[in-house]
């Protein structure tokens, strides 16, 4: 059986062999681990706690969740989910999983699920080696219900020496300033923007320009259930004005929600709602509807 380490299996053995028998947790370790280290050095999150709550949540990837729907972290479906899904007992009867392609995808949502979430957001302030810290902290932000569900994975990081492979952390080859000066845009609103390639988390998009999480939500109306930014989404990365300063009113071209206005005019959701006595800010309004931004 092969050690915790930087070798591992390839990828469609790994795939195959936890599709045809059960995995042990070391067997689980030696498979998986690569895509851990992957992630950590993207996203900073420990491979020590990722393989952890991988082994615990899934079964070391052989529980009904992990091998009907390769979700090997008991995400749940959540408002905008907009994947495929499967229905199975958990807390309640019937609950509504994520389903993913591939076991990778369920490792890459993990990523995104817990880095563009508000909650979890002082666990980005932890060191990557501080496992202990990120365990209680996934706890204290209501991951599992388990009262234990912190001393478990500190027991399986520790007894497995998961925690070697926190020191095999790399930092990603960052853009340089004229780079990021050349994606960053001006709204006629006068307020900075970009726009969200693929693969890009609220996350990163916070480490690249020097701001918090709590300041990149703060400065976007996104739907507080959205963890998931698409391609070509606009993110703000300053504050939204309180009117336009390019123009008066807008006539609507087709249905929108004062949310999506909010975000395509850079003015802020809550002065659109008062200016336009709309009380929802998802509300669909119909095409010709004269909206005031100012």
């Amino acid at each position: 059986m092969k050690a915790v380490g930087l070798f591992v299996f390839g990828l469609t053995f790994s795939l195959s062999l936890n599709a045809t028998s059960n995995l042990s947790k070391k067997e689980y370790v030696s498979v998986y681990e690569k895509i851990a280290i992957q992630q950590m050095t993207q996203y900073k999150i420990p491979a020590s706690i990722t393989i952890a709550q991988g082994i615990l949540e899934s079964g070391s990837g052989n529980s009904t969740l992990a091998k009907t729907a390769n979700n090997h972290f008991g995400i749940k479906c959540h408002t905008d989910w907009k994947g495929e899904k499967v229905y199975l007992d958990d807390d309640a009867k019937n609950e509504c999983f994520r389903s993913y392609p591939k076991v990778e995808d369920s490792y890459i949502d993990h990523s995104m699920f817990l880095s563009t979430r508000k909650r979890y957001e002082s666990l980005f302030t932890l060191t990557i080696t501080d496992y202990k810290g990120w365990a209680y902290g996934l706890k204290s932000a209501g991951y599992a219900t388990n009262p234990k569900y912190a001393e478990e994975l500190i027991k399986l990081i520790e007894e497995l020496e998961l925690y070697k492979l926190d020191g095999t952390a790399t930092t990603p080859i960052s853009s340089s300033n004229s780079e990021l000066i050349l994606t960053k845009k001006k709204h006629e609103n006068n307020v900075d923007y970009i726009v969200v390639k693929k693969g890009d988390s609220f996350y990163q998009i916070a480490k690249r320009y020097g701001l918090t999480l709590s300041q990149l939500h703060a400065y976007n109306d996104f739907n507080p259930e959205k963890d998931i930014l698409e391609e070509d989404d606009i993110v703000y990365l300053e504050p939204k004005r309180f009117y336009s300063r390019a123009k008066n009113t807008i006539v609507l071209e087709r249905s929108m929600s004062l949310r999506e206005i909010s975000q395509k005019e850079a003015v802020k959701l809550k002065k659109l709602m008062r200016k336009n006595q709309v009380s929802s800010p998802d509300e669909q309004l119909p095409k010709g509807e004269k909206i005031f931004l100012r």
